[in-house]
């Protein structure tokens, strides 16, 4: 089965950084087949048999723990689950700028009171939709700008966020489509 690892906040603004020849190896030595990164904020594709998502999370965590000496959480997708997002899209029609419409991965679905909250508020142009786990956000006028931030989401919902850009998002679903 094809996976995406998604690393939450590594090479971001200098921190964290973890090389994605580095990466490739680590996960090669989990015994992971057809390993590949993808640009270099901590998307990686790999195939494996036999596993659940949160115990391939929870080993990828150990080792980068040890290996690079920072914790960094892992959410884990299939192939399957990659393009059921792209399917459940608010914006049917696909956003009018992929680099402004993001995906922020959720570690779990947030409970639904949470939810309605969220998205019961105004963020000026900025939107939030969520679906199981993850949230859709339009940010019109970029990431750098919005409220919709990962420390925001996860406080309000009360999980992990890891978000990636409707451009990153599809190019990983053809990535484990494979």
């Amino acid at each position: 089965m094809r996976y995406a690892a998604l690393l939450r906040g590594i090479n971001v603004g200098g921190n964290r950084k973890v090389a994605m020849a580095d990466l490739r190896e680590l996960l090669a030595g989990l015994g992971y087949d057809a390993v590949t990164t993808y640009l270099q904020s901590g998307n990686a594709v790999f195939s494996t048999a036999g596993s659940s998502p949160a115990a391939l999370a929870a080993a990828i965590e150990e080792r980068v723990a040890e290996r690079f000496g920072a914790p960094v959480r892992v959410i884990i997708r299939t192939g399957a689950q990659l393009a059921g997002v792209v399917g459940a899209s608010p914006l049917p029609d696909g956003p009018q700028n992929p680099s402004r419409f993001f995906v922020a991965f959720l570690s779990a679905a947030p409970d639904p009171r949470a939810v309605q909250d969220i998205e019961a508020q105004a963020f000026g142009p900025d939107r939030i939709w969520v679906s199981g786990a993850q949230a859709y956000l339009w940010c019109p006028g970029g990431a750098a700008g919005t409220p919709l931030t990962h420390s925001f989401i996860e406080k309000r919902l009360g999980v992990t966020a890891t978000a990636r850009n409707w451009n990153t998002v599809t190019k990983l679903v053809s990535l484990t489509s494979g």
